[in-house]
């Protein structure tokens, strides 16, 4: 006989013997949180409750066929159908086109500013999370997002996809095209574009779009790239990662040893960002943004300049050779961020960005993302950090979707939904 995931939960509930057999230790959370959701929303009609779903999700009410169907799915109290009703939110075009871009842009620049134009960065965030693509490829991926050639072919814009501008991008977002159409967003290989200087090698996802080579691998040291990637999908800024116990083996010439003649203040403060961050930061060493040919250049087996800046403030330090990484957080305090695999080293952006996406951390840090963009909150509480948590496990079991995490937040969030307005 057919048991639904409902009545399932709650049988395990009231049996703990039942939850012994559970397949995956997570189902037991995932029993609680889909009851706690059906018994606290249930006095809040279906129509209600599917408004509420739409505004978190969207940003704007459902048009009434939606609300009807959404309102019929969540009726049932059956949270594969509650999931459904979900994911029929996420096709309005507005979820695209507004509330992603929203979502996505702060990443891809310095500012954190979500009034940044569209460009490429954002176009293949929001590509990979309509097409479902595994999240745990954004920072590995030979994939960009671009506009369909037919909407030059139509005159819908004049710029194809250029390595040294984003007039492209900005010419999608005038003409207000429909990033929810898969034949108007289409993914191509970023190897696979004209004159790039990369082969599928040598790509790493968001990594390697000219968006995120202007923002974060301008000038600098290339440090940056690493601080941001940390605080995007990590959701740690270097403050949070310091840890004064790691081997300064690898820190670079251009960090003094002795900061106004104290080497104390190196010991106790200096090393505790820089003996990590310089290390993985070695993956970068042959990307550099170009400020005359506005683009991302790369100097296959050539260190950037850049590494040896300020060589003589610790002749001594650490000189880059190569884009060797290694990951000296996986011992120390940040063991904790829950890094897997036996390869705790390697070669170039692309391997970095796997050790990253490959870590608990990166799992719990994008539902901390999504439920801040739904809850219009953090996740503070006792229940929400069990939750955070939860979802985390379903989002890397279930193929990294992150359409499911958008879901599974949103539908934890509407929990108190507004009562019904009373009929005049």
């Amino acid at each position: 006989m057919f048991e639904s995931p409902f009545l399932r939960a709650r049988r395990e509930l009231c049996d703990p013997s039942a939850v012994k057999r559970s397949s995956s230790w997570w189902r037991f959370g995932v029993a609680v949180l889909l009851v706690s959701l059906f018994a606290t929303v249930a006095s809040a009609g279906p129509r209600e409750r599917a408004k509420h779903l739409h505004d978190r999700l969207v940003g704007i009410p459902p048009s009434p066929e939606v609300l009807d169907d959404m309102a019929d799915l969540l009726e049932t109290e059956d949270p594969v159908d509650a999931l459904a009703a979900a994911d029929l939110a996420m096709e309005n075009p507005t979820f695209y086109d507004t509330a992603l871009k929203n979502f996505v842009t702060p990443w891809t620049n310095v500012d954190q500013s979500v009034f940044a134009e569209l460009n490429d960065y954002t176009a293949t965030v929001i590509g990979m999370i309509r097409d479902d693509i595994p999240f745990n490829e954004v920072l590995s991926r030979d994939i960009v997002y671009v506009g369909a050639q037919q909407l030059i072919t139509d005159g819908v814009i004049d710029s194809a996809y250029s390595h040294t501008d984003n007039e492209h991008y900005k010419e999608l977002e005038a003409a207000r095209v429909d990033l929810s159409d898969v034949d108007v967003l289409v993914s191509m290989p970023q190897s696979g574009l004209l004159d790039t200087p990369l082969n599928t090698n040598e790509t790493a996802g968001v990594i390697t779009t000219r968006a995120a080579g202007e923002a974060f691998f301008s000038a600098g040291t290339n440090r940056r790239m690493w601080r941001f990637t940390s605080m995007n999908y990590l959701c740690r800024d270097l403050e949070d990662l310091k840890d004064i116990s790691r081997p300064a083996d690898r820190i670079r010439q251009d960090v003094s040893r002795s900061p106004g003649g104290d080497s104390s203040i190196f010991q106790n403060h200096c090393v505790g960002c820089h003996s990590g961050m310089d290390p993985v930061a070695g993956a970068y060493a042959y990307y550099e943004w170009d400020d005359e040919m506005m683009r991302t250049t790369y100097s296959r087996g050539n260190v950037q300049g850049k590494y040896q800046i300020n060589a003589t403030t610790f002749p001594f330090g650490f000189i880059t050779e190569d884009d060797y990484w290694v990951n000296y957080w996986r011992e120390g305090q940040n063991s904790a961020l829950g890094w897997r695999g036996e390869v705790t080293d390697g070669f170039g952006a692309k391997s970095l960005g796997l050790e990253v996406t490959g870590s608990r951390a990166f799992a719990v840090c994008q539902v901390e993302k999504v439920f801040q963009q739904t809850c219009f909150r953090p996740a503070e509480s006792v229940n929400d950090r069990i939750v955070v948590e939860q979802v985390a496990t379903i989002f890397e079991t279930e193929g990294y979707s992150m359409k499911r995490v958008f879901a599974e937040t949103a539908l934890y969030c509407t929990q108190e939904v507004v009562d019904p307005e009373p009929s005049e």
